[in-house]
């Protein structure tokens, strides 16, 4: 069975609604939400917003606390070493003191057994012959003075050593203190943060109801939609109208099959690709067999996940499914938003019609999205807002233009790029680059206080990210599996705000201050399997591979960067 997003469609039978059209009667949506998809805004929620506000400044003493925690962790960490690096010095200096006190017994010690203690007295005693005895006085004061010499600088040098020793052993004492205070502080950051949780829990559950009715008004709004689709082919049907191939329909005023009539265009004259069959009280909207079949089968998948680089049967992108529908009805396109774009014969936005291509996006970023025209304020496309299939309200000031696949293929035309450093949309969702490490907000939802609703099951152990990735992910990992014979090993996905201040508290150090990880954008995946260690096959296939599906391995995670962490991947689209 298919995974399923919280609105995919469940039924596809209702009776007909009809809209007069350009003077024809057309199918309808069903009243779809400002919201692409009625279900990716943030709810009017002030005790959602007071909490969010509370947390925030929670985030910001804990973001300035930890640039101190660090700090003292490194002078702790390098007054240790100092310690360390005095403490071996000493050692050292304590050695040679050893080895020249060492050396000295050693000559007192070769003394004795050459006939006891040696001094000037015994020199005079042993009646020797006096030059020889001089001689003798002279090299034993030069062996003297050089050992009390070399004793004396050495035992210096120990003393030097221990002094510094302690002085190194006093800044830990210190470094330890300023430690133990700002991990105080720290504590009682995390402890405030601990104690806003249960609060944004609680109306973050407010807020998760409100959505779970979105998503059911966006289920019914699916439903109805393609039930007023049936209901019109029911009356084409009823009219003994059979859909004409696209061919018959290019060239009105060359004829068109019997009974029909043009389809008149806001511009004057007749609109190509389309006619009408004259009736009270509205004529009826006779479309090319092939845009009938087109939409029919988009219809079909109403409600299935939305992924970047993926074009069925479980989750799809919007060129891919703009393609795979006008194929399987022997319409050929190419699958990205930008192909269709320069390849599609355009006409007028006025007139608009069922299975017409409608392209959106801005000036600033350029083309950003694609989807079928149901009507002049409708269309279904794979949202990524959405991270659905959906039925969603067609933005007008949004249209960069609109095509009709059935006139044929124009020569192709650039299609309107980002400008002034803008980045690129696909799909109605912003791509950011492979070294951006900032924060992926979405849906006006705060970091870790997404609603249950609208996350979407990994199928493995209870994982969920924001819907789009979490497509991407189950098809990345089929893809995995196909490689290694199993799916993807996953530790951590989606992190909620209560999940971030306990890692928090515990990794003060390493994890990421409350409100900022991508974990808690449903974005980020840490895993395991192998994938968790550079160099594996696991991790090379990672590195090879997940960039078809959206994922990347940030580039401050990387080798050599100084935080490495090969298990952690990061959704950012296609």
């Amino acid at each position: 069975m298919s995974p399923r997003s919280p609105w995919r469609s469940r039924v596809l039978v209702a009776p007909f609604a009809v809209l007069a059209l350009l003077g024809t009667a057309a199918p309808v949506a069903a009243a779809p939400s400002d919201q692409p998809g009625g279900t990716s805004g943030v709810l009017d929620s002030r005790a959602l917003d007071r909490l969010q506000q509370r947390a925030s400044e929670v985030q910001r003493g804990l973001q300035e606390q930890q640039g101190e925690v660090a700090a003292a962790r490194d002078a702790l960490a390098e007054a240790e070493r100092a310690v360390a690096d005095a403490e071996a010095v000493l050692g050292d200096a304590e050695g040679e003191l050893a080895g020249h006190q060492r050396v000295v017994a050693q000559y007192a010690s070769a003394v004795y057994r050459d006939g006891g203690s040696l001094s000037p007295l015994t020199l005079l005693l042993s009646g020797g012959d006096p030059g020889e005895v001089v001689s003798a006085l002279s090299f034993l004061d030069v062996v003297d003075r050089h050992a009390a010499t070399v004793i004396g600088t050495a035992e210096a040098q120990r003393r030097a050593a221990l002094e510094e020793q302690r002085a190194a052993s006093a800044a830990l004492e210190q470094a330890r203190a300023r430690a133990a205070e700002v991990g105080a502080r720290a504590a009682e950051l995390e402890a405030a943060a601990s104690a806003v949780t249960d609060e944004l829990d609680e109306a973050l559950g407010a807020v998760d109801r409100q959505l779970a009715q979105l998503q059911a008004e966006q289920v019914e709004v699916n439903d109805r939609t393609a039930a007023s689709w049936l209901g019109f082919l029911d009356q084409l049907t009823a009219a003994g109208i059979v859909p004409p191939p696209a061919a018959a329909l290019r060239e009105p005023a060359a004829g068109l099959p019997e009974r029909l009539v043009p389809v008149g265009a806001a511009g004057g004259g007749a609109q190509r690709g389309a006619a009408q069959l004259p009736g009270q009280p509205a004529s009826l909207l006779v479309l090319p067999a092939e845009t009938l079949t087109a939409v029919s089968a988009a219809m079909e998948v109403l409600g299935l996940p939305y992924a970047p680089g993926t074009a069925g049967p479980e989750s799809w992108s919007c060129g891919a499914l703009v393609q795979a529908v006008y194929g399987r009805a022997g319409v050929l396109l190419p699958e990205s938003q930008a192909e269709l774009f320069a390849v599609t014969t355009p006409v007028a936005p006025a007139d608009v019609l069922p299975g017409d291509l409608v392209f959106l996006g801005t000036p600033e970023a350029g083309l950003g999205h694609v989807g079928l025209a149901l009507d002049a304020r409708t269309m279904l496309a794979a949202d990524a807002r959405a991270g659905a299939v959906v039925v969603r309200t067609l933005p007008a000031e949004q249209v960069l233009g609109v095509g009709r696949p059935s006139l044929g293929q124009r020569p192709p035309v650039a299609a309107p790029g980002p400008t002034g450093g803008a980045l690129r949309m696909e799909c109605g969702n912003t791509v950011y680059p492979p070294s951006f490490d900032g924060a992926r907000q979405w849906g006006g939802y705060p970091n870790g206080l997404i609603p249950p609703s609208a996350m979407c099951p990994l199928g493995a152990a209870g994982h969920s990210l924001r819907c789009d990735a979490a497509a991407a992910y189950r098809a990345m990992s089929a893809a995995y599996a196909t490689a290694f014979g199993g799916p993807i090993c996953i530790t951590d996905s989606y992190r909620t705000y209560a999940g971030q201040v306990k890692l928090y508290g515990e990794k003060p150090a390493l994890a990421a201050v409350p409100g900022t990880s991508n974990h808690g954008w449903g974005l980020a995946v840490d895993l395991c399997g192998g994938i968790q260690t550079f160099g594996t096959p696991q991790y090379a296939w990672m590195v090879a591979n997940a960039g078809r599906f959206g994922f990347l391995h940030p580039t401050w995670a990387d080798p050599g960067n100084g935080r490495e962490e090969p298990w952690h991947w990061e959704y950012a689209g296609s």
